[in-house]
């Protein structure tokens, strides 16, 4: 029996997105979906809420949780990854105190700034822990990798494991839709061409009908700067740098050195920047489950879309051979992006069929493109070196090449604070204590 393995199953609601669409695939009839967490509770929970799907879309699904790791990935054809080490509380929580005691405010601190370092040296050792697992008992499955930071896991898999991975993010697949709905435009019949790096790929054609949309674009996008709006980083970057950023203006906003700054306060006001923004997302979150549980887990009649996540539609295209486009994380091999680092994994079309994850040569960015790119590689490369090293200095250098953290802290600032974070991490990060 040929099974799909989920790493971080008691994440229900995006284990009915990404299974629950796998549930609506033809191809993947008598498959064994396999579950596995480290939250006993949570995982049943999961269960229970893909029995109901399976029980009204397709019997022929074999749904199993397992509390042994090994054992969900024995004989695993395809694994999924949506891990959060550390969760919400402790460390979410300390990734955005602790530094707010040095004056440096985040956003939503999980792809870069000291938040995404923190949460790449949590996390890295345990994907190592699933490499060596995969390695024994699935070698040849495919790792879609679901879990931020996203450059910095992917890399990590990739440049010092043997399993063949590919990141997956959302940004891609919504960013000229929700661009065009922002400035009230038609987006049928266009065509793009996007590359970079996961949470800052760039949207460097737009067109419909062999006509460049980007001089209307640009000008309804200074039009609605007049006023207060939700993507305000974004066009900004755009009249700056000359082109649209994937990923959301909070995001992008602790990407760069130019937003969040205690010396001007007016900028958060001015951009409309959300300070604090993943931690009220999380405690929402956090209220909404208990609202949404009951109707997840024991409604017998519960119903699923397929969605627009990329799982389902990679793992049918490999099982069908019938090719599927999409946007993934890949390392920058041969110089996909020829102006960007070879160890960087960088956001380019791809092409899933029987043979595998192709990506696709995109050429050279517009150097000012490839320039704030790699502010954001230098940290991710040396995040990397760190855990596989485990020499403190390389966390101190990859946060002193941050963009954000850089330009708010001075250096000894910048050690005494990975320093804080390395004593109240504790347990999580073990190696560097």
């Amino acid at each position: 029996m040929s099974k799909i393995t989920f790493i971080g199953a008691g994440s229900t609601v995006f284990a009915k997105n990404v299974l629950g669409d796998c549930l609506m695939v033809p191809a993947l009839e008598g498959f064994e979906f396999a579950l596995f967490d480290i939250d006993e509770k949570r995982l049943q929970e999961s269960e229970a809420m893909l029995t109901n799907l399976r029980n009204r879309y397709n019997k022929s699904i074999h749904i199993k949780a397992y509390l042994d790791r090994k054992e969900a990935l024995r004989g695993a054809k395809y694994v999924i990854n949506a891990i959060q080490v550390g969760g919400y509380k402790p460390s979410t929580v300390i990734d955005f105190e602790i530094p707010k005691k040095y004056g440096l405010r985040q956003t939503i601190a999980d792809t870069v700034g000291i938040g995404g370092i923190f949460r790449a040296l949590r996390t890295i050792p345990v994907m190592f822990d699933f490499a060596r697992d995969i390695e024994e008992v699935c070698p040849d499955a495919w790792f879609l990798n679901y879990t931020n930071p996203m450059a910095a896991l992917t890399g990590a898999m990739l440049r010092h494991t043997n399993v063949k991975t590919v990141g997956l993010c959302h940004s891609v697949q919504t960013c000229t839709k929700d661009l065009f709905e922002s400035l009230g435009m038609e987006h049928e019949g266009i065509s793009e061409k996007i590359a970079g790096i996961n949470h800052m790929a760039w949207l460097l054609e737009i067109k419909k009908d062999g006509k460049d949309l980007y001089p209307e674009i640009k000008q309804r996008a200074k039009q609605k700067q007049l006023s207060k709006h939700a993507d305000m980083v974004r066009f900004e970057l755009m009249d700056k740098f000359g082109f649209y950023v994937t990923e959301s203006s909070e995001h992008n906003a602790e990407y760069h050195p130019y937003f969040i700054k205690r010396q001007y306060p007016d900028l958060i006001e001015k951009f409309n920047i959300p300070l604090d923004e993943y931690p009220r997302r999380c405690e929402n979150q956090i209220r909404g489950w208990e609202g949404m549980r009951e109707e997840l887990t024991r409604n017998s009649n519960l119903s699923h879309v397929r969605s627009n996540e990329y799982g389902s539609r990679i793992i049918e295209a490999m099982e069908t051979n019938i090719p599927f486009k999409f946007g993934g994380n890949v390392l920058n091999t041969g110089g996909l992006i020829g102006n960007l680092s070879r160890k960087a994994v960088v956001e380019v079309t791809c092409l899933s069929d029987r043979s595998g994850i192709t990506p696709c040569y995109m050429g050279e960015l517009p150097e000012q493109l490839a320039a704030l790119n790699h502010t954001n590689i230098n940290t991710q490369l040396l995040t990397i070196e760190a855990s596989v090293t485990r020499k403190k200095e390389h966390i101190y250098q990859a946060a002193m090449l941050d963009p954000h953290t850089a330009a708010e802290l001075s250096l000894d600032d910048i050690v005494s604070l990975c320093d804080d974070l390395i004593e109240a991490h504790g347990e999580w990060l073990p190696v560097f204590k």
